[in-house]
């Protein structure tokens, strides 16, 4: 008798096993579809860039993807005990796949079902993305005024964004951003953090996420400048193009991981920097086949790091 509560939680952890990993092709199939769907155009767009340009381009968005997952791990390590860069970046970067299904929230989701998985309460998963997003979102809108004359020349309407700096500013102050979290995570009935957060982790993630838009616009200028426009010059329109377009990507939740609305930023500044808008509609569609691409390696190397460490941690033991 004494057996048969062990056989139903074995029976309970085969099925959550089976619907994880289910869960998880279903999102690279996402992906996967994303990447094909515009490969030719993608293809295209590359064939009149340099392949030095187009490979270090993929590079600054792998590198900018990584940094920006110390930024969470950081986070993840403060609430809890620390789980590690290569355990942390699987269930990071693979539940972040969950952004190419539409309605972004199953990235969340996923990353705290891989969490769960890994040991760690899902509400220590779902506090570390929350705190990280708002971080990440204050440092974008920051760094996006190095766009700004481009924005406002192209979109007056997007005023808004630059107002809330202040406003984003002040909620980064660990005081203030412990209480909002906490009071957000009582909306959602959830326990509130068990210590406030320091300076040095808020300080650790925002410049993550900093160092993280300023590859992602590496990324953007080594394509471009392929072309001879932007320049030098150009580099800071760049930058700050990519922290707009991912701003703006970010709060339309309901697209797959912004799908159309960044693109609409990226054109914007590039056209202002002194592309065609047939050249910086290409480079927009190159960029986001090239965010999927790094999106997939990167979890990809992720998970084979993880299993690799695993497998040596049982070989030692």
């Amino acid at each position: 008798m004494a057996l048969a509560p062990s056989r139903r939680k074995s029976a309970k952890a085969r099925i959550l096993d089976i619907v994880r990993w289910v869960a998880i092709l279903a999102v690279v199939g996402f992906a996967v579809n994303a990447l094909v769907s515009h490969w030719d155009e993608f293809w295209h767009t590359l064939s009149d860039v340099a392949w030095q340009s187009s490979l270090l381009s993929l590079l600054a968005l792998v590198a900018a993807i990584m940094v920006s997952t110390y930024g969470w791990q950081v986070m993840v390590d403060d609430l809890g005990a620390p789980i590690g860069y290569a355990r942390g970046a699987q269930i990071c970067l693979v539940g972040s796949l969950g952004k190419y299904v539409p309605g972004s929230v199953w990235a969340y989701l996923l990353q705290m079902e891989l969490g769960r998985k890994a040991g760690l309460a899902r509400a220590r998963i779902f506090t570390a993305s929350l705190i990280q997003l708002g971080v990440g979102v204050v440092s974008a809108l920051v760094v996006s005024l190095l766009a700004a004359p481009a924005v406002f020349s192209n979109s007056p309407r997007a005023l808004w964004l630059f107002v809330l700096i202040p406003v984003g500013l002040a909620m980064l102050h660990p005081k203030v951003l412990t209480w909002g979290t906490s009071l957000v995570l009582r909306i959602l009935r959830r326990a509130p953090l068990e210590h406030p957060l320091g300076w040095p982790v808020v300080g650790k993630v925002f410049g993550a996420s900093t160092a993280a838009w300023a590859l992602q616009g590496v990324h953007l200028w080594l394509l471009a400048n392929s072309v001879g426009a932007p320049g030098l010059d150009g580099f800071v329109l760049c930058v700050g193009a990519m922290a707009v377009s991912m701003t703006v990507g970010t709060f339309a939740f309901i697209l797959p991981s912004g799908v159309g609305v960044r693109e609409v930023a990226q054109v914007a500044v590039l056209t202002a920097s002194g592309l065609t808008v047939g050249q910086a509609t290409a480079f927009a569609v190159a960029s986001r086949v090239m965010f999927t691409l790094a999106d997939l390696l990167t979890a990809g190397g992720a998970a084979v790091a993880a299993r690799a460490g695993s497998s040596r941690a049982l070989t030692s033991a």
